[in-house]
C-alpha cells in the first residue's frame, strides 16, 4: 500500500525549505500513464507535493510508479477527499491556486509565480470540475495555434510546472 501524505505535510515541506510553496493539484486525472507522466515532470520540477482526490482518479499504481520512474516514491502526494475544500485550506494559509484551461483569462506566462502557489490540472476529457474551477483565484490559458483545442493533461502540467521553475530561478 502506497504511504500518502496529508495536505499540511506539502505545506510543512516548503516552510522546511524556507521556499514558497509549490503544489500541483491534479483534478480528476484518470490514464496511469499520464499521472506517471505529469509526477516524474513534478519531481524534475522540485514540487514540494502533488494533491488528488480519493475517487474518481487513478491512484498511485505500480503503473504509475513504472512510468513515473520512480518519482511516485520521491513526489509527496496527499490525497483529500474533497478539491475543493483542499483549494480552500491552500488559499487559507496564504497560497494562490490557478487553474488552468482554454477559456483561462490571462496567458499562463503572464502571472507571477514567485509567489506561494498551487496550480490544478483538470481530467483528460472534462477539464476542471465546475465548483474547483470556481474556487481558483484564477484560471490562466497556455495559447495554442493548431486545431487542436486542448492539451493533454501531462504535457499541460509540465508547461506550468516548468515556467514557475523558470521564473523562480
Amino acid at each position: 500500500m502506497f504511504n500518502y501524505k496529508k495536505l499540511p505535510d506539502l505545506l510543512e515541506i516548503a516552510a522546511a525549505k524556507n521556499e514558497p510553496a509549490f503544489i500541483l493539484i491534479l483534478d480528476g486525472i484518470e490514464d496511469p500513464h499520464n499521472f506517471g507522466a505529469i509526477l516524474r515532470t513534478a519531481e524534475a520540477a522540485g514540487v514540494h507535493g502533488v494533491v488528488i482526490r480519493k475517487n474518481r482518479q487513478v491512484q498511485v499504481t505500480e503503473t504509475v510508479i513504472m512510468v513515473s520512474t520512480g518519482a511516485a516514491n520521491t513526489v509527496p502526494i496527499a490525497r483529500v477527499t474533497n478539491i475543493a475544500e483542499a483549494i480552500r485550506r491552500l488559499q487559507d494559509n496564504g497560497i494562490v491556486v490557478r487553474g488552468v484551461e482554454i477559456d483561462g483569462t490571462r496567458v499562463y506566462n503572464e502571472v507571477n509565480y514567485r509567489v506561494p502557489v498551487a496550480f490544478v490540472v483538470g481530467s483528460e476529457g472534462r477539464g476542471l470540475s465546475r465548483l474547483v474551477k470556481e474556487r481558483c483565484d484564477e484560471v490562466v490559458q497556455i495559447p495554442m495555434q493548431g486545431k487542436s483545442n486542448s492539451l493533454n493533461a501531462s504535457v499541460a502540467a509540465g508547461i506550468m510546472l516548468f515556467e514557475v521553475l523558470r521564473q523562480r530561478r
